[in-house]
């Protein structure tokens, strides 16, 4: 298991200062308990004594103070009941839903649109370890392209990744219980990073670290076969070799990590694009965690070589909250959404 230590210094805000200028532009805005409790599904309700509690609340996207195009939703829906059965329209409205107000976040949401725009209109949005990677589905544009708070706030509270970030992280290292922090006032950061249109994902590596030696390099998209890279290894190993001997070696502090980096095609300049720990939940991709650890005398290059080793991406569920496609539901607003993007491209003549 990995020390707390070792997991905080993979924080993107910890170590973004460190390499600003190999990496991807991005600005941290701190995120209050209110949001942090929308994001895990809870509302904050007053109790008898003065205090605010957390209790289970349905999925709706915040009010919006820009009235931008995405952010037009009602301030309250009706919800329906997942236990009740089907009811006529005769029944009444007491009986069959109840009405929730939706939250809102002026402040942040304030903040969130100035560094959009700072960082020129599209992001992809990240909390302190990890993106909502897992909830590209909800995406019209099929990616972590954000261009609006409502955006990001569809990705953050539908990723499974995010509620591991909130509830799971810090717990998941071996020395927390006798260095514990109080959670209450550990600070999560929203990361908002520039996107970057032309990124390819056969160019994105997942290099191991092992007692302060590059020890691995993984192709980290691996449900698919690219065959370009086969007569490219060498140029890749060297490249990335170079890179943590320079500039990564000398700098991160932890012995055993992991870091992701992504190759431009022409050049094969090296862009840091994150840090992970060691074991705990990151994935090996192609290796596995024991052959890492056994002593190696060469850097290892593993791609998926043919399109029978591919390996299935994973699964992910589609929360319930989201099967409500409603007026001013998630739904709603997402199919809303994505015709535009598609009469977009037809207009465009895009493919």
């Amino acid at each position: 298991m990995v020390l707390l230590e070792e997991l905080l210094r993979c924080q993107l805000k910890e170590w973004y200062h460190l390499f600003q200028p190999h990496t991807i532009p991005t600005l941290f805005l701190p995120l209050p308990a209110s949001f942090l409790s929308y994001l895990q599904g809870l509302s904050l309700s007053l109790s008898p004594d003065g205090s605010h509690s957390p209790s289970p609340a349905p999925f709706l996207l915040p009010t919006s103070a820009s009235n931008s195009a995405f952010h037009k939703f009602p301030a309250h829906s009706t919800v329906p009941d997942p236990d009740s059965n089907f009811h006529s329209d005769s029944d009444s409205d007491s009986d069959s839903a109840s009405e929730v107000k939706a939250p809102s976040f002026p402040e942040l949401e304030s903040e969130v649109e100035k560094s959009i725009s700072a960082l020129g209109g599209r992001v992809v949005p990240k909390l302190n370890w990890s993106a909502p990677k897992d909830a590209t589905w909800m995406s019209p544009f099929g990616s972590l392209k954000c261009e609006s708070f409502s955006e990001i706030c569809l990705l953050l509270h539908s990723s499974d990744c995010i509620i591991h970030d909130l509830t799971e992280a810090l717990p998941s290292s071996q020395d927390y219980a006798n260095q514990k922090q109080n959670e209450d006032e550990f600070q999560f950061f929203l990361a908002l990073r520039k996107w970057v249109p032309d990124i390819r994902p056969e160019y994105e590596f997942r290099c191991f670290v092992h007692d302060k030696k590059l020890v691995g390099i993984s192709q980290r998209e691996v449900t698919a076969f690219y065959p370009s890279l086969m007569t490219q290894k060498n140029q890749i190993v060297d490249s990335i070799v170079d890179f943590f001997n320079r500039i990564v070696k000398p700098v991160f502090g932890s012995r055993d990590y992991t870091f992701d980096v992504y190759l431009t095609q022409k050049r094969k300049k090296v862009i840091l694009v994150d840090f992970n720990p060691w074991g705990c939940f990151t994935l090996p991709l192609l290796f596995e965690w024991e052959e890492l650890e056994q002593d190696r005398e060469e850097v290892e290059l593993r791609l998926v070589e043919s399109s029978f080793a591919v390996r299935p991406g994973m699964k992910t569920a589609v929360p319930y909250d989201y099967l409500d496609t409603s007026e001013g539901s998630g739904w709603d607003e997402f199919f809303r959404k994505a015709e535009l993007e598609i009469r977009r491209q037809i207009e465009t003549g895009e493919d």
